[in-house]
């Protein structure tokens, strides 16, 4: 089902974005779509549609990267269509940011990208994300980091250390927020 999902979403981004305008809005709609059809057909946003969430931002990122968009405004627009999506259906927005987190740095590994550029990405997105929706930026960013540091454990090889080293370094985001994410993911 997993894979079906990622398959949905990858062609349904591909379709939205190619011949329109804006398309990191397209990206955005479409991904809240996908969401709020994830969520509203499993329910709650237990375990199964954590890993729902994470089928449709991976779909997201592997379907904007073939119409070759940015990386960073790929990953923006997919947080931010998750998080619409979720708040929209009433979900648990912290789970639904964790599994975001977790499938667009999946997804950036599967299609080579840097994962600690997505890691990065991925927090500063929610933390934005969650903030226009009046949600706590900081329970966000702890949600993105578990996410991202889920993914990159599951990679394997260096990518755990990349995504926590680039995390630690990126000026833009709440380094204390960060360093707790991590040490409460490694207890």
């Amino acid at each position: 089902m997993l894979d079906r999902l990622i398959d949905e979403t990858t062609n349904a981004v591909i379709a939205a974005i190619r011949g329109v305008n804006n398309i990191l809005e397209a990206l955005t709609d479409t991904v809240k779509n996908q969401v709020v059809n994830v969520l509203s057909t499993t329910g709650e946003v237990a375990t199964s549609g954590v890993e729902a969430v994470a089928s449709v931002a991976s779909g997201a990122i592997k379907g904007a990267g073939q119409v070759g968009t940015s990386l960073t405004d790929t990953i923006a627009s997919t947080m931010s269509g998750v998080i619409k999506g979720v708040s929209q259906v009433g979900g648990d927005l912290v789970a639904a940011v964790e599994g975001a987190a977790q499938g667009i740095v999946s997804a950036t590994a599967e299609t080579g990208g840097d994962v600690g550029e997505a890691a990065v990405s991925a927090v500063q997105s929610a933390i934005k994300s969650a903030g226009d929706i009046g949600a706590d930026t900081s329970v966000a960013a702890k949600a993105a980091v578990s996410g991202a540091l889920n993914a990159a454990t599951t990679v394997g090889g260096d990518a755990t250390q990349t995504v926590r080293s680039a995390l630690l370094s990126a000026a833009a985001l709440p380094r204390d927020v960060i360093e707790a994410a991590i040490k409460d993911k490694e207890k």
